[in-house]
């Protein structure tokens, strides 16, 4: 799909053909005299409409005509307001797009009372990189810009956004102070004042009276305009003061935007897309994101429910949990493109590993699915009490990214805006479904999406169960070799050392065989082009130091005689060497044309640290030839037909897009390049393991590693829960961070979160001494010398294997709380365990769990 974005929009829109068709829209005089005074050619208009038919009626939906049904779903829609509800023919549940009391708002006013009447809302850029809002409601009902189309199973909603109505920019910048107080303040009333220093603030070091964009908004922005007309402003006045103040800001056409929403009832689910193809914006307004349905199936102050978020492994936020003075959940699904955008913190926040959010009451249930526009989407969420009465959770989408440039001359700083050069090529499409009480719970929506991802391809095939099983997996990292600096008569040279050879690997692995571990799934990172930070994988070359490309076919072979795992680890997307590498040519490029890099977190300051050597982000566009080649010397090495089985560092773990306007990909198009890789690497080499865990790399995986156990843990939050865990269960096998490198102090904890969380035990280990690592760039494996841990890792392993075994290969059917640090998981054919994090006995459900211990019970097959 292609944007049409209009070089000049205008109050046009409606021309006549529009007028003569009948269709549900009328204009202001002032819109039909800039219609008349456009050259229609070059603007895109919004589409004639026609008046809907009424198909069927409900008493419950007053004002609404019913426009599309099926055996499952009725779909209706108040052609006054755009706005829709959903029925459920079975529960009888009614799910609107806004609120039906919301007119007895007591919180809501202004902006955020219409709000609550929108069903789409756009923020956008000026050319001074400031942001703006426009709502469905405000900025198109209210304008009457509105018109309708029916579709076979629903109807397409085309908005007009914005009129010719004046705006911000007609207001000054700066002002000086005598001219704000005497040509402004003293010629107007009480109300007038009160309107401009709403909207101005004093900077009594420069003696002027500066505007404060965020507080100029719908009424207020109004009142101010009225201000300044009343006092006698002028255009002339405008261009003093801004020449005055060395301000040189563009006047720019009218903002005026369009906007397509479409609704389709599709088997037990409600499709809303909005087609790309449908959005067209002013090209010095460029929009940077749009979100859909804020307010639809929002909980009130009275009702009971949760909002579901994607965050980690899960999270809920209870409905009015009073938590007003922590901000509102936002997350981007799939993490942050690390082209786009780098957080200096925020290393422990957990990522939204898949492209999902519900709404959970007692009555019924909803799931949103985003099934297009997933790489560019945010979950926002947020609780009543703040901007209004309701709990509501909602889907946004990034169409123009924007960054800043710094200009510098002499002692003059400038900065300026540089923005995405096109929009996100891609539909946004949310599927809505919907579950009555008996499944009103996150673990009956976690069962929706296990059975839409089965249906649509979504999941690999289930794994064998415990008869096949040996035990479950014991996921084990090992690291190969490291570079370092070194010096050789004052001259520094960098040398690889041996952290794990491969015959010490061996004795490791040979160790924990004889001490009962069974199903050992080895990651082997560090291992070729210099060790854990290695070039490109395009070539290949096993390093010397760990025993070269002999040392690893035999312990391959060691390994496959023994019936173990081995997973040579590669990194794809982050390319941590230079050498080799043309960062100008082969990294992706920020908004600022700069070469995207990443530095490593320094985990005891929270920050990253720019005195170590950072990794480049290999551009989307490459991908596809690096992985070719990857596999073609993987193939070499093996001496197989197949290349060998394959542990992925990020390939999974995250998606970054490419802003080289010669060659730019968002990050839509980089998720297509992204996925056609894991197909041929699950083609090729057969068994992946893969870090992380994003939703769109479930298909090609048979095993996780640093898996979201656990949410961010938001203030707002109230709960954790195992979504991901009750999706993914029996299909592929997962673990969390290795406990040796991990949070945990505890390893009684540890236990009882991989039985509850059906996870496998991982540690991350090396032969040398841990000395070894100290002040280089890997001393985060502070902890990593397995003679310490491996006793511990045995018994671990030999506890948690002895419960879950009787689990593998099975669904986990759900998840709940039954008391405070209880929880039972139960799975398909009825077996379940009760695990107690306390420090003391508790008898729930008829059972008793002993402190910090666990029973199980049900059948187990």
């Amino acid at each position: 799909m292609k944007y049409a974005v209009a070089k000049k929009i205008t109050g046009m829109l409606l021309i006549g053909s529009l007028l003569l068709s009948g269709c549900q829209v009328s204009l202001s005089p002032q819109a039909r005299e800039a219609a008349a005074a456009v050259d229609q050619a070059d603007l895109p208009s919004l589409p004639p409409g026609e008046q809907l038919k009424s198909s069927f009626s409900d008493s419950r939906l007053q004002g609404m005509i019913g426009i599309a049904r099926n055996e499952a779903l009725q779909l209706f829609i108040d052609e006054k307001t755009a706005e829709i509800a959903v029925l459920d023919r079975e529960s009888g549940q009614i799910w609107r797009s806004n609120p039906a009391d919301r007119e007895q708002d007591g919180i809501a006013a202004g902006i955020n009372k219409d709000l609550l009447s929108s069903q789409a809302r756009l923020s956008f850029f000026n050319n001074q990189g400031q942001s703006s809002t426009v709502n469905s409601y405000t900025d198109s009902i209210g304008h009457k810009q509105v018109s309708y189309e029916a579709m076979p199973s629903g109807v397409r909603v085309h908005y007009q956004f914005g009129s010719t109505e004046r705006s911000i920019e007609d207001l000054p910048v700066k002002i000086s102070k005598e001219r704000f107080e005497q040509k402004l303040l003293a010629q107007l009333d009480k109300a007038g004042e009160r309107a401009l220093k709403i909207g101005y603030t004093e900077d009594k070091e420069e003696g002027v009276y500066v505007r404060i964009d965020k507080a100029l908004q719908g009424l207020q922005l109004s009142r101010a305009l009225k201000a300044f007309d009343t006092a006698g402003y002028t255009e002339e006045d405008l261009a003093q003061d801004h020449a005055e103040h060395g301000i040189d800001q563009e006047r720019s056409g009218p903002r005026l935007f369009m906007m397509t929403l479409e609704y389709e009832l599709d088997g037990e689910n409600l499709l809303v897309r909005v087609p790309a193809s449908g959005i067209h914006f002013p090209e010095e307004y460029p929009i940077n994101t749009i979100s859909v349905l804020e307010y639809f199936g929002a909980g009130g102050m009275n009702e009971e429910g949760s909002i579901f978020v994607p965050d980690g492994s899960g999270a809920l936020i209870h409905f009015n949990n009073g938590k007003l003075q922590y901000p509102g959940y936002q997350q981007d699904v799939y993490g942050p493109d690390l082209t786009m955008k780098l957080r200096e913190a925020g290393s422990a926040e957990a990522k939204a590993r898949l492209p999902v959010f519900g709404l959970i009451r007692k009555e019924g249930a909803f799931l949103g699915i985003i099934e297009e526009g997933d790489a560019v989407a945010v979950v926002n969420a947020d609780i009543s009490g703040k901007l209004n009465s309701y709990n509501n959770v909602y889907p946004s989408f990034y169409v123009m990214n924007k960054s800043d440039v710094t200009l510098q001359a002499s002692d003059m700083v400038r900065t300026l805006p540089k923005f995405q050069k096109k929009p996100t090529a891609s539909d946004f499409v949310v599927r809505y479904a919907f579950v009555g009480g008996e499944k009103a719970s996150y673990s009956g929506l976690a069962e929706l999406y296990r059975n839409y991802l089965l249906q649509t391809g979504g999941l690999p095939e289930q794994q064998a169960g415990k008869e096949e099983q040996a035990g479950i997996p014991f996921y084990l990292k090992l690291f190969g070799g490291m570079t370092t600096r070194q010096h050789m008569l004052g001259i520094p040279y960098d040398s690889t050392e041996a952290l794990t050879t491969f015959e010490e690997a061996k004795q490791i692995l040979s160790t924990l065989t004889e001490k009962n571990v069974s199903n050992i799934q080895v990651r082997y990172a560090g291992w070729f082009n210099d060790g854990l930070h290695h070039r490109l994988p395009d070539s290949i070359s096993v390093d010397g130091a760990i025993g070269g490309k002999k040392g690893m076919r035999d312990f391959s072979d060691y390994a496959r005689e023994a019936g173990i795992g081995f997973y040579p680890d590669i990194a794809l997307l982050n390319v941590q060497s230079k050498k080799g590498f043309k960062p100008n040519k082969e990294a992706s490029r920020t908004l600022t044309q700069e070469p995207a890099v990443v530095y490593p977190m320094n985990q005891a300051l929270q920050r990253r640290d720019r005195e170590r050597s950072p990794s480049y982000v290999l551009s989307p566009n490459k991908l596809d030839q690096v992985t070719t080649d990857m596999l073609n010397e993987m193939k070499s090495i093996s001496k197989e037909e197949q290349a060998q089985s394959l542990s992925l560092q990020d390939l999974a773990e995250q998606l970054n897009s490419d802003m080289n306007p010669k060659k730019q990909l968002d990050r839509t198009e980089a998720l297509g390049i992204v996925t056609k890789a894991l197909e041929q690497i699950k083609q090729q080499a057969g068994s992946v393991v893969a870090e992380g865990g994003n939703g769109y790399a479930l298909p090609y995986v048979t095993g996780l590693t640093d898996a979201p156990m656990s949410s961010s843990q938001f203030k707002l939050e109230d709960e954790e829960i195992p979504f991901f865990q009750l999706v993914v269960h029996g299909n592929i096998s997962y673990t969390g961070s290795p406990y040796n490198l991990s949070t945990y102090t505890n390893p009684r904890q540890y236990v009882l979160k991989l039985i509850e969380y059906g996870a496998s035990p991982y540690f991350a280990w090396f032969n040398a001494p841990n000395h070894v690592v100290k002040q280089t760039d890997y001393d985060d494996l502070y902890a990593a010398n397995y003679e310490q841990w491996v006793d511990l890792a045995a018994e671990m392993y030999n506890e948690v294997n002895q419960t879950n075994l009787p689990f593998a290969g099975r669904s986990m059917k759900s998840h709940e709380a039954l008391a405070e640090g209880v929880y039972r998981t139960t799975y398909d054919g009825g077996g379940f365990v009760i695990v107690n994090y306390n420090d003391f006995p508790v008898k729930v459900e008829g059972q008793s769990v002993e402190a910090q211990g666990y029973v199980t019970g049900g059948e187990q097959l």
